[in-house]
Formats: structure tokens, C-alpha cells, sequence
């Protein structure tokens, strides 16, 4: 027997309209009503056409993510909370690799204005927040995960880039250290700056005299980290340890170290970001800020498919998670001799 929405709704006794609301989850059915049409569902057997439903609803059931650059393996293990979440709850993921330029994260972002996904995901977005406003305010569904986004339509989920960065400053002083390198990311990246932000509020807190020569930008990658020092070791200045911004940069360090005959920790100390898994295999291990990576894609995925359907937690938009510095064999001794080739 072919069961139609129409036959559910006979048996329940409401309207076929309300039938459609329950079977799309929609918020404003009293719990019950809901039972009512669901006793019928299941009495009657009635599966919906998942394309019809889809159609009359104008989803797409899939969710686009827009990553800076896809070889960074920081953004591997957000992606892998997204799509195992996204995949729980039926939806697909596209990746979009922006290539760390804006005009990609533009063009990216047309999916969503022409209505090929139902929302997108942006991980640590380039565009300024007066553009994602604009989208917002006209009924796009955005989630942002690595900045905080003040707006009432935008859920974000992040970590405290400066204070976890005060730490790191913090366990190199109290080894000893005071000249300290800090190895940037992208220029426009708000990693870049609010890591930067708490390197400097660190020097000031402890009175060391800020070097601006000791600054440079590594590009968060193994190449840009590797090149960076050896600006720095070529330039014959004085530092004794490397806050890296990433734990990517941090390898190039270590790469150039054994080039030129450098001694981790021995001689320089050396503390990453976002402990990657390499980071426990290398020698000496490396020290590290833990970020929970899967865990800020899963639950952002989860608030995103809320606010897309019931938006049951409307209340709860901003997510905010702890890190963790790792102390390890890169930087858990304390050192004497500057590091110089």
C-alpha cells in the first residue's frame, strides 16, 4: 500500500500541513501533537521521499567548509569532528580549500548565496566581521570556528589565542629565558595577531624589554618556520628560545637546528602550537599547546545543524574551550648558552 502524508494526517487527526511540520522537525508543534502524528507514522509504516521532503524545504542537506589552507594539519582534526557529526546527522560536507586568500573565501561563500549548500562552516575567516554580518543579517547560515563573532545569528566556537600565548612566554621566562623568538603566522590571520598580542603582554608583564627584530613570519608552515630562523640565526642575533605559532613552523626550526649544529634544549627552546601528533615522535619531544581540535569542529557542526532546524539552544551560540601548554623534552630544561650557527 502506497501511504501518503495525507493518510497520516486522517489518522492522527490534524492537517496534512501539520504533518509536514513534524516529519521537518519545525519547532512550533506542541509535544502532543507530535506523538500523535508519530503514533500514525509508525501505525501506517509512512517513510517520506527524502528528495521531496528535501525540495519542498529547499535544503540541500549538505554543509560547505571553507579551510585556509588544507595541508595545515591543524584543520585536519576540526574537519574530522565536522564530517563525523555531519555524517550522524545525514548531512554531507564540502571542503573548500581558500588557499589562504580572501578572494577564494569570497567565491567559496557564493555556494551558500546561490543556494547550492545550506550553511557554511569558515575556520579562522578572513573575511572582516562587518562581511559575515552582512550575510548574517540576511538569513545565511554561518559558523565560524577559531574567532569569536559578536552577532546573534553567528555561532563560533574558540580558543584564547593571548592567553594561552602568555603562558608559553610565561614557562620560557621561568626557565630562564629572555630573548625570545616568536615565529608568526599569515599576516591577516587572526591567529597571527591575537598569538602576537599575548607574546607582548607576556614581555610586559615580566618586564623584558620587547625586540622587534626577534619577530618574524613564518607562515605557519614547515618551510616558512625553517627559512624564518634562519633569517634570524644569519642575522648572528642573540635569543636562547622560539615561541613558534604553530607546531608546523616549529619542525622548520628543528630542520634548521640540526643544519647548524643547534642543541634542543640544550642550547635553544623550542614551544609549538596545537600539538600535533608528530610533536611526541620527534627528538626531543616537542612542547606544545593542546587544542581540542576535533572537539571544536564536532560541536560546532552540532549548533550549526540546531540553528539550521529546530534551533532548540538558541540561547547558547558562543563556545569557548580550554587549551593546554605540554611541556616537553623541547623546552623542560633550563638553558645557559644562546643559541647562534
Amino acid at each position: 500500500m502506497d501511504v501518503k502524508i495525507i493518510d497520516v494526517a486522517a489518522i492522527a487527526g490534524v492537517s496534512p500541513a501539520t504533518v509536514s511540520r513534524v516529519i521537518n522537525q519545525h519547532s512550533k508543534v506542541s509535544t502532543k501533537t507530535k506523538d500523535k502524528v508519530m503514533r500514525a507514522i509508525e501505525q501506517l509504516g509512512y517513510h517520506p521521499n527524502a528528495a521531496a521532503k528535501n525540495l519542498r524545504s529547499q535544503r540541500t542537506m549538505t554543509i560547505g567548509v571553507i579551510v585556509p589552507d588544507i595541508n595545515n594539519s591543524y584543520y585536519a582534526e576540526i574537519i574530522k569532528g565536522i564530517e563525523n557529526i555531519a555524517y550522524a546527522r545525514h548531512y554531507k560536507v564540502i571542503i573548500c580549500d581558500a588557499h589562504n586568500l580572501k578572494e577564494r573565501e569570497v567565491d567559496y561563500l557564493n555556494l551558500l548565496l546561490d543556494r547550492t549548500i545550506d550553511g557554511v562552516i569558515i575556520i579562522t575567516p578572513m573575511l572582516a566581521d562587518e562581511e559575515l554580518f552582512q550575510l548574517a543579517d540576511k538569513g545565511y547560515r554561518i559558523g565560524i570556528v577559531g574567532k569569536y563573532i559578536e552577532h546573534d545569528q553567528i555561532p563560533c566556537i574558540y580558543t584564547d589565542n593571548v592567553k594561552f600565548s602568555q603562558e608559553v612566554v610565561q614557562h620560557l621566562v621561568e626557565a630562564g629565558h629572555q630573548n625570545i623568538v616568536f615565529l608568526n603566522g599569515y599576516p591577516q590571520a587572526i591567529d597571527s595577531y591575537e598569538r602576537l598580542e599575548g607574546y607582548l603582554k607576556a614581555l610586559r608583564n615580566h618586564q623584558i624589554p620587547f625586540r622587534p627584530e626577534l619577530i618574524e613570519n613564518g607562515n605557519f608552515n614547515e618551510e616558512g618556520g625553517y627559512e624564518a630562523i634562519k633569517r634570524l640565526f644569519n642575522k648572528g642575533l642573540s635569543f636562547s628560545a622560539v615561541y613558534a605559532a604553530n607546531d608546523e613552523m616549529a619542525l622548520g626550526v628543528y630542520k634548521a637546528c640540526t643544519e647548524y649544529g643547534i642543541r634542543i634544549p640544550e642550547q635553544l627552546a623550542i614551544v609549538g602550537v596545537d600539538n600535533n601528533r608528530i610533536s611526541k615522535y620527534i627528538h626531543p619531544t616537542l612542547s606544545s599547546v593542546n587544542q581540542p581540535k576535533y572537539t571544536m569542529g564536532a560541536i560546532l557542526m552540532e549548533k550549526m545543524i540546531d540553528t539550521m532546524n529546530t534551533n532548540e539552544f538558541q540561547d547558547k551560540r558562543v563556545f569557548k574551550v580550554d587549551s593546554e601548554l605540554l611541556i616537553r623534552g623541547s623546552s623542560s630544561f633550563q638553558i645557559t648558552n644562546k643559541a647562534h650557527p
